[in-house]
């Protein structure tokens, strides 16, 4: 079996928050390879950036574990009431670089997961499953849209991965002694 894995990075940053702790991008490939015969079509992480150089060494940690990486920078929007002096950045939407990743190598796979909670995405699904491709969704209760999970073969909840994703240098963290 082929399988090809796609990390929305923006939605999943705030997935991880939400159940408070962060996945390791090679548990993520280790565990999408990991039953026997499943060889990776393709892995793919798409984030937006404030600026060229923002999150250059992740990014470059995640080309060396085989990642293919999309940037985009973030739109920058104006304060509130007009006010310049402030800066807010607003989301890099990548979810049609997320479709075309995905429908580019959709003859080579067999399955797809779809780290997003984007219901943009619905329809990419939908055509993936008539192409005759599996896809699942991986996200978090609360923060993925119910028109992606209703337009998957199945949803996981990235809260019960915990065990097999969770950064280790996030398990080796000192245990706080009560004091006496």
């Amino acid at each position: 079996m082929r399988l090809a894995v796609a990390v929305d990075g923006h939605s999943m940053f705030y997935a991880q928050q939400k159940v408070g702790w962060f996945f390791d991008p090679r548990r993520l490939l280790e565990l999408a390879t990991a039953e026997p015969g499943v060889e990776l079509a393709g892995a793919f992480w798409y984030a937006g950036l404030k600026d060229p150089s923002d999150q250059r060494p992740f990014r470059d940690a995640l080309t060396s574990l085989g990642y293919t990486v999309r940037t985009k920078p973030l739109r920058e929007l104006g304060g509130a009431n007009g006010e310049t002096d402030q800066r807010q950045f607003a989301r890099a939407n990548l979810d049609v670089e997320i479709a075309i990743d995905l429908m580019t190598i959709a003859h080579r796979c067999d399955e797809v997961w779809l780290l997003s909670g984007s219901r943009d995405l619905d329809r990419l699904l939908e055509t993936l499953r008539a192409r005759g491709l599996r896809t699942i969704v991986i996200s978090t209760e609360g923060m993925v849209a119910r028109e992606l999970r209703n337009a998957s073969d199945r949803f996981v909840d990235l809260a019960s991965l915990r065990p097999r994703l969770e950064k280790a240098d996030a398990l080796q963290q000192p245990v706080f002694a009560r004091s006496t």
